[in-house]
């Protein structure tokens, strides 16, 4: 067993959705789709000077020679399996994760920090998207580093401190467009509910802001001490919601089945479903908290 002597970069991609094209197309059909986004992405991996350390199930974890690559890799393989050809209506979809750090080797496989990271990146990720954090971010070439995004700092398992999540853009706002109707993890409608108390909204096109606080003009009026007047604001933009804190006390999130996190003059892409809590932590809030629900359709 050895620690590397430099940073390698860890990267996990794995089929978003797979156990709906086994419901959808059985068995056999299934893992031939699933089987070919695998061979698709290994082929990728080893273009790219890396290698695949192990397939488990619909997922590969690979190592890469550093930063740099581990982006190239994690771009290169969206691309790979976005121009698969759509499947009785069906485009097929990566999740990918992946951070830059030491690695300990024993045989034929890696372990430590740097793993559980990149692990925990991918399942921040949503099909289409590319998770990695600040720290492997800060390694990248500066034309590299213009193409991510912060999104949030989250409590990571192990760490003594957050870790400061980034998504990677990967497309062009021309792909964007040529992409857009065909691509199942781009809804053309995507409906985000709320609610707090008995109140409720459904933001989309024609409601693509509010704002949350102690302000009376504020969409959720939230009367607790550690409100600040204007405490933070949900947007629309591109499809997707994105919650801003603009506090003194901070915005905590708790995506379902997640640990929760707090959000400190930051901001989040919102997913699935979930709590929003203002000022302060939900042990403290109970259940005044506001409800969020993502709902997606074609």
């Amino acid at each position: 067993m050895k620690t590397t002597g430099h940073s390698v970069a860890v990267l996990f991609a794995d089929v978003a959705g797979s156990t709906r094209l086994y419901e959808i197309f059985g068995d056999t059909k299934a893992k031939l789709l699933v089987d070919e986004c695998l061979d698709a992405m290994r082929g990728v991996v080893a273009s790219h000077g890396g290698y695949v350390v192990k397939t488990i199930g619909d997922e590969i974890m690979c190592v890469m020679p550093g930063a740099e690559m581990g982006w190239k890799t994690a771009v290169d393989i969206q691309l790979k399996i976005s121009d698969l050809p759509e499947v009785e209506g069906h485009q097929r979809a990566v999740r990918v994760g992946f951070h830059a750090g030491f690695v300990i080797k024993t045989n034929n496989d890696v372990f430590g920090d740097t793993v559980n990271v990149a692990a925990r990146m991918t399942g921040l990720a949503k099909g289409g998207q590319i998770m990695t954090t600040m720290g492997t971010v800060l390694l990248l070439p500066k034309l590299l580093r213009s193409s991510t995004r912060k999104i949030a700092a989250l409590s990571i398992k192990g760490k003594s401190k957050d870790v400061q999540v980034c998504e990677v853009i990967w497309q062009t706002n021309d792909e964007l467009t040529m992409r857009l109707p065909s691509r199942i993890f781009f809804p053309r409608h995507v409906q985000l509910n709320l609610s707090y108390g008995d109140d409720a909204c459904q933001m989309g096109l024609e409601c693509p802001r509010i704002e949350l606080g102690r302000d009376a003009a504020c969409r959720f009026v939230v009367g607790n001490k550690m409100a600040s007047r204007q405490h933070a604001i949900i947007e629309l933009r591109q499809e997707k919601y994105f919650l801003t804190d603009q506090s003194t006390n901070g915005t905590y999130v708790l995506i379902d089945g997640e640990a929760q996190f707090a959000l400190r003059r930051e901001e989040i892409m919102l997913q699935g479903t979930g709590s929003i809590s203002i000022g302060r932590g939900f042990d403290e809030a109970l259940d005044d908290v506001i409800r969020f629900e993502l709902v997606e359709s074609s």
